[in-house]
């Protein structure tokens, strides 16, 4: 953790020397996104509910998803840039190096302009709080803290497993957008307004729903979720990292220079 530290405070004073251009980025990285919300409080504006869900409720899961994935986009930039060190052939000096070549990928980049999407998904978060009638108790609390840590580890995973695909493709794919930023869209509302096939995979597949639906029906005390032991569900996305890791090695081990 020492090292990683090291990496971060360097990319940090790095990215400092121009703070008007760091300052501007991440008003950018503000607004951007705030436009999204503002379309889908202008939907509700227009429909009261979907699918039996508040704005408020939809609010606080919007707050917990867009918190996550900023988090996420920052600490773990080096996997998305990843291919780039494949196609140069930089990352065979990785390979010399007495260090994890996981370890040194991520401080490979930290994208810390992204502070301004976290500060956005805190005040919306706040917002969605404030609306939604909840008994708080340290345990609901708690469950709020992990579902954000739990769609931080679900976000990271899959970084790392796209990133890994690169050792074959070379290139990133495209597709990968479809898990990231298509799975950031699709769950800041609650899984239970898709398909069943889609609910399942994004539950038993790429985890999303123990960090989405279960701990948010368990904080509004809804149906079967409302048993304290669903508190902790939202941790379950913290083990998605683990088959991620592994892959990343299985990658590694098979990895072939582009000879650049």
């Amino acid at each position: 953790m020492r090292i990683f530290f090291k990496y971060a405070k360097m990319w940090l004073k790095s990215q400092m020397v121009y703070k008007t251009s760091f300052i501007l980025l991440c008003i950018g990285q503000f607004f951007v996104p705030f436009f999204v919300f503002v379309g889908l409080y202008l939907m509700f504006d227009r429909f009261d509910s979907l699918s039996g869900w508040s704005f408020s409720e939809v609010a606080l899961l919007y707050g917990v998803i867009h918190m996550a994935f900023s988090i996420s986009e920052c600490v773990v930039r080096g996997f998305d840039s990843f291919s780039n060190l494949v196609r140069t052939g930089d990352f065979d000096r990785l390979l010399v190096r007495p260090l994890p070549t996981a370890l040194q990928v991520l401080g490979s980049k930290f994208e810390f302009t992204r502070i301004g999407r976290l500060l956005q998904g805190i005040i919306i978060f706040v917002i969605g709080i404030n609306g939604i009638d909840v008994q708080w108790t340290l345990l609901k609390m708690s469950t709020v803290a992990f579902m954000v840590i739990g769609a931080t580890f679900i976000m990271s995973g899959l970084f790392i497993i796209f990133a890994t695909f690169s050792f074959w493709t070379i290139e990133g794919l495209e597709i990968a957008n479809i898990f990231t930023d298509g799975g950031r869209e699709m769950t800041q509302y609650p899984l239970l307004i898709y398909a069943k096939p889609i609910q399942k995979f994004f539950t038993f597949i790429v985890p999303f729903g123990v960090v989405n639906y279960i701990p948010l029906m368990y904080l509004l005390d809804r149906g079967p979720y409302d048993h304290p032991v669903y508190a902790f569900i939202p941790l379950m996305g913290v083990l998605f990292i683990v088959p991620s890791l592994l892959f990343w090695n299985f990658g590694v081990k098979h990895y072939k220079s582009t000879g650049s």
